[in-house]
């Protein structure tokens, strides 16, 4: 007889899960009627950009059409003409509540930004959408107004009928139903007390939720014992027969009467694979004031007697902080989405994800509005938690104000790091947190936008080796207007290690019939806004720990999940809005530019093989001393790609991103000398001329981008005397071994050296003996064809 422990809150859990998806289809086949809105002169000022650094072609036949959702996803016509209405809405319990709703009548073409020329938006979107609000507080309760979704979802509440009996029945097995019961009474109430969690880590403190009752703080801690998923696909059984331990496989069709087994990682019962449109969610605790500043993503503009504040508070964010203060924390944006993708199938059963919001010092308004916007458009079935690491901020309203705020939020978690961490220590300290099974990082900068966090888990689920990321709308850090950005853009980075977008060329997106809505490979992430299978994460050995502060982290880990077997994807149907700004308000421990180019240097090191010397000769040679800088032990981070398997930065650059120019020498061949018409030769260790031949190994050279001129793993180096020459063990660290060749526009074709032969540093060239039979340094001369030297082939200047 077997005998089945099952969590109650996990049945409760599947039971609500299955509730939602009944509830799905009968909202399908029923009609709500709203009330209308007086009408408003709202115009929608949304503009479509492209930041392209590539070189691919706009093309009008895939401009997208942008619709918008205000609690009902919708086609943004433009303008909102609000009108007054006796109608009213029924309520759950059979009471009356009034709402508004908004219709769009006038029809505006969406302004499409490219390279400051603006074009309408072709195929006008029909009015047909209409929004509603609903405005009715009874009792002290507060109202939900929603978009799309249905009553357990929008409420998040838990089915209020007992449920019976749900029985399921084990695969191969004739008997022995397993019965599934709904008793919240035996759920334990979590224990109130002060103490740490039990996960709080070194100079990390997790900070409890503080519940306000009756004007009365009152703090409850949450149980840190939590109970892991089970997957209903998994059934737990109890084995102490004999037998059955030995064989190590078990067939529940012939289990012996009476004995407990235990069935492990056994698909037993199977989970059918259900398949439900995207949930188009807007849930928000108040009905939205549409005459609010801001409100639809509109641009906001601030009064001529308060422009100088605006101006004086722009330091504090670097974007206008003065209007963000005026705008609703939970406010409408459009919805940017391709059409196509509100019509896309996901799976039922998702995996979670725990949202991390990692800040220091940010904008109390921008903050807020982040953490609302994830929990107003996000499945709260799938939402785990959402975590607050804050990395020693030094604001007083992000202490014990931000404290009081978010306790009226469940599933809000604040971890406090006692001293400044950085960025990239600071998500690993929330990942360590994170209960999710899935990781998802934003800034803290950010509006998402409906349905995009299902097509993100969407392609988790189906492989859990890729990493996904939101199609980065942008907020205007000028007047907070959302602004609609191309589907086709694509991470990508130019020498040395600068990351940029670029659009897709319009005949690749032709020849792989493209649509705008296609997930779209991505070389490098940006790096602020992604999901990542936790366990992957950790894999693959989540961020490097020897990254500071910020800066370098997304090249790290873009190169590891491409090398390592992982893939990377922008996703269209996924919109996230973010405010780029043009500095960063906050202080780095130390010098900014020198942690950004350790942290560079850090990553050629590990993962660029041959190719850290392009990342080298584009400007970074100084990162070669090791008295300028220190990059730190490599060891583990080398052991790690041994240990991953990860294939080469050449396989990365022909298989990810050949579109990059990456020769790994800038020139290379004969060394020709033009006064003696003759070309350079090793022979014996020492330096020649012969006669020019292709054949002969002895006289092909390799001009490097860390400026050595090398044949093997030889150099060609002045002597100390400063006149003659000698070939020397290759050192990327040597200056002496460093020549300047077509740098100089005075003198282009020489060879440049610097040498102190006195402690005095001097410039001197490379020069041919005229009877080609030797070869020295001498001051150079611009007229002198024997100064003059010419490689066969060049792959750059």
């Amino acid at each position: 007889m077997a005998a089945l422990k099952l969590s109650i809150s996990e049945v409760n859990t599947e039971l609500l899960k299955e509730l939602v998806v009944k509830e799905r289809e009968l909202n399908k086949r029923q009609a709500t009627k709203g009330t209308k809105v007086a009408g408003r002169d709202f115009k929608h000022p949304l503009q479509k950009v492209q930041a392209d650094l590539g070189e691919g072609k706009n093309s009008d036949s895939f401009e997208t059409k942008v619709i918008e959702v205000y609690r009902k996803p919708g086609r943004f016509r433009g303008n909102v003409e609000p009108k007054k209405d006796n109608a009213t809405l029924t309520g759950p319990k059979g009471g009356e509540r009034t709402g508004v709703n908004e219709k769009k009548r006038e029809e505006n073409s969406l302004k499409k930004h490219n390279s400051g020329k603006d074009t309408a938006v072709r195929n006008p979107i029909p009015p047909q959408q209409q929004a509603r609000t609903g405005t009715k507080e009874k009792e002290g309760r507060i109202a939900p107004s929603h978009t799309k979704a249905p009553p357990a979802v929008r409420e998040e509440k838990r089915p209020q009928e007992v449920l019976e009996e749900k029985t399921v029945k084990l695969q191969g097995m004739d008997s022995g139903l397993l019965k599934k019961t709904n008793n919240n009474s035996t759920l334990k109430t979590a224990k109130q007390g002060a103490r740490p969690t039990a996960s709080a880590k070194k100079g990390i403190t997790v900070i409890p939720i503080q519940r306000l009752h009756e004007g009365k703080g009152v703090i409850v801690f949450k149980n840190d014992k939590h109970i892991k998923k089970i997957d209903s696909a998994q059934v737990l059984l109890e084995d102490k027969h004999k037998s059955s331990q030995q064989d190590g496989a078990l067939n529940p069709g012939k289990l012996p009467a009476g004995e407990p087994v235990k069935l492990l990682n056994a698909s037993v019962v199977r989970r059918s694979a259900g398949l439900h449109k995207v949930m188009a969610l807007d849930v928000t605790v108040r009905p939205r004031d549409v005459r609010a500043i801001g409100q639809f993503g509109h641009a906001a503009v601030v009064p001529l007697d308060r422009q100088e504040e605006s101006r004086r508070r722009w330091s504090e964010g670097y974007f206008n902080v003065f209007l963000s203060e005026q705008i609703p924390v939970d406010r409408a944006i459009p919805d940017t989405r391709p059409p196509a993708c509100s019509e896309n199938l996901v799976h039922d059963h998702l995996p979670t994800t725990s949202v991390i919001f990692c800040f220091v010092d940010e904008v109390w308004s921008t903050l807020l509005r982040s953490v609302h916007s994830v929990l107003n458009r996000s499945p709260p079935h799938l939402l785990k938690e959402v975590l607050l690491v804050d990395d020693c901020s030094t604001k007083d309203y992000l202490k014990e104000k931000l404290d009081v705020y978010m306790s009226q939020f469940p599933k809000v978690r604040i971890i406090r790091l006692k001293e400044r961490q950085g960025l990239i220590r600071a998500r690993l300290a929330g990942a360590a947190e994170a209960k999710g099974d899935v990781l998802t990082f934003l800034d803290s900068h950010v509006e998402c936008n409906v349905g995009w966090l299902e097509p993100l888990l969407e392609r988790l689920y189906n492989d859990r080796r890729k990493v996904v990321c939101p199609v980065i709308d942008v907020i205007s850090d000028k007047d907070m207007s959302y602004v609609l950005v191309d589907s086709f853009q694509r991470g990508i980075f130019k020498w040395p290690l600068v990351f940029g977008w670029s659009t897709l060329p319009e005949d690749y997106v032709k020849k792989k019939h493209m649509k705008d809505s296609d997930p779209i490979r991505c070389p490098v992430m940006a790096g602020g806004l992604f999901s990542i299978d936790k366990k992957y994460f950790y894999e693959l050995g989540a961020y490097d720990p020897g990254l500071d502060v910020w800066g370098g982290e997304n090249m790290e880990i873009s190169f590891k999940i491409w090398m390592c077997g992982g893939e990377i994807e922008i996703i269209p149907c996924s919109r996230v809005g973010h405010i780029f700004r043009g500095e960063n308000p906050y202080q780095f421990p130390k010098d900014r530019q020198k942690t950004v180019e350790r942290n560079l240097a850090r990553v050629a090191e590990v993962w660029l093989d041959e190719y850290k010397e392009v990342f080298y000769g584009y400007g970074y040679l100084h990162l070669l001393d090791k008295n300028v800088i220190d990059v730190g032990n490599l060891t583990a981070q080398i052991q790690l790609r041994e240990k991953l398997k990860c294939k080469s930065f050449k396989w990365y650059l022909d298989n990810v991103y050949p579109e990059l120019e990456a020769p790994v020498v800038k020139a290379e061949g004969l060394v020709f000398n033009v006064g003696t018409r003759k070309c350079l030769a090793l022979n014996n260790g020492s330096l020649s001329f012969e006669i020019c031949d292709l054949s002969k190994q002895n006289q092909h050279f390799n001009y490097s981008w860390v400026r050595t001129v090398r044949q093997n793993a030889f150099c060609v180096a002045p002597l100390g005397t400063g006149t003659g020459m000698t070939m020397e063990q290759c050192d990327n660290t040597k200056p002496h071994l460093r020549w300047l060749h077509k740098a100089n526009k005075v003198l282009p074709e020489h060879l440049i050296a610097e040498v102190s032969p006195r402690g005095m540093f001097q410039r001197v060239c490379l020069e041919g003996g005229p009877k080609a039979d030797s070869v020295y340094l001498k001051a150079c001369d611009t007229s002198s064809p024997f100064q003059k030297w010419q490689f066969t082939h060049y792959y750059a200047q």
